[in-house]
């Protein structure tokens, strides 16, 4: 449990975080298209680019890079009722499947092929294909424990990732709405396009917002059945990892304990690897289960909602100071290719699924 000591050193960061995360919030809540996300991002890669963050922030910032996006990915638990989702039909159900399988995949094959590194393009693919920045910063927990040593490298795929994910669903946010009223879709399968095409929760309300308040309500069911998907498939890449490191721990501690045997030592203990489902993922199953099969009351619902929201912007305020704008300008143009791609195909397999099976 940190001591007094310890947080009165993250208090200038925290504080920094969440007065740009209100900022934030009341810039979209001014101009509802504009991302709170993208704002809070921008801000954090203004205050490092131009040498305006105080070192006494940085203890604070990193805090909020971690703990409280975390925190803010398990609140987003309590928004989804999975017989909500089962409501929409299995039709609107199987599109959300395909649509989240084949970004993923597709977007990891395409990025190997464009040289994308390894952490960036897992990172990209889930943040396109389940809900954005959330899912980003949820993968990039995971990818964490995988990199040891390199976690600067893990935070500055992050970053790059949820900056792409963020413009590009943005992009979709305006573009998704006029294409469904050309090709004259229903109200449900607008809902359903928007809520399997469109990468944040926030970008899909908005988006809705702009056709009716039918295509609202499906939209956003829709999108929450995304969402739902992000704990199956980062625990399933986080066994994965747990996995492979723990294998290498092990090789490790058995050269070391060789190595120290035949020197006449005591052998090594064998460290202890990651563990085989983070923590947060657990807690953001836990909030689904409780929303799922209890009645939590509306204002409760209200309150946490405000809470993950604001979270999640004051964790992209600290992911944005982890940009190098020079370093992004000179080799981020595959990793922004590659968010163009990922959000077509987004965009391509719903419609597809929508015009197929609805």
């Amino acid at each position: 449990m940190p001591d007094v000591t310890t947080w009165r050193r993250r208090a200038p960061g925290l504080v920094l975080t969440a007065v740009v995360a209100l900022l934030a919030l009341a810039v979209n809540r001014a101009v509802p298209v504009i991302s709170a996300l993208l704002v809070a991002i921008l801000v954090g890669v203004l205050l490092r680019n131009t040498r305006l963050l105080p070192a006494a922030t940085e203890e604070g910032v990193r805090y909020s890079a971690r703990t409280v996006l975390r925190l803010g990915v398990v609140l987003l638990g309590l928004q989804l009722s999975v017989p909500e989702v089962v409501g929409l039909g299995w039709g609107a159900i199987v599109v959300v499947v395909l649509t989240v399988a084949g970004t993923w995949a597709l977007t990891l094959l395409v990025g190997r092929l464009l040289r994308v590194p390894a952490a960036l393009r897992l990172l990209l693919a889930t943040g396109t294909a389940i809900c954005g920045a959330s899912a980003v910063a949820a993968m990039a927990a995971v990818a964490e424990e995988g990199q040891g040593s390199d976690e600067e490298d893990v935070d500055a795929a992050a970053t790059t990732a949820v900056a792409a994910v963020t413009i590009f669903g943005t992009v979709a946010m305006l573009g998704l709405p006029p294409l469904a009223a050309a090709l004259a879709l229903d109200a449900h399968a607008t809902g359903v396009w928007l809520g399997a095409g469109i990468h944040e929760v926030g970008q899909v309300v908005a988006a809705g917002g702009l056709v009716s308040e039918a295509v609202l309500a499906t939209a956003v069911v829709t999108k929450l059945g995304r969402v739902v998907l992000l704990a199956p498939l980062v625990a399933g890449v986080g066994y994965a990892v747990s996995r492979r490191a723990r294998a290498e721990a092990e090789r490790r501690a058995a050269v070391e304990s060789a190595d120290a045997v035949l020197e006449g030592a005591e052998p090594a203990a064998h460290p202890a690897g990651p563990p085989l489902v983070p923590g947060f993922v657990i807690g953001f199953l836990v909030l689904v289960a409780v929303r799922s099969l209890l009645p939590v009351p509306a204002e409760v619902l209200h309150a946490v909602q405000l809470a993950s929201t604001f979270l999640l912007t004051a964790a992209m305020v600290a992911l944005g100071t982890g940009v190098n704008v020079r370093a992004l300008v000179t080799r981020g143009g595959p990793a922004l290719l590659l968010g163009l791609v990922s959000a077509v195909l987004a965009a391509g397999i719903s419609l597809v699924g929508v015009l197929t099976l609805l």
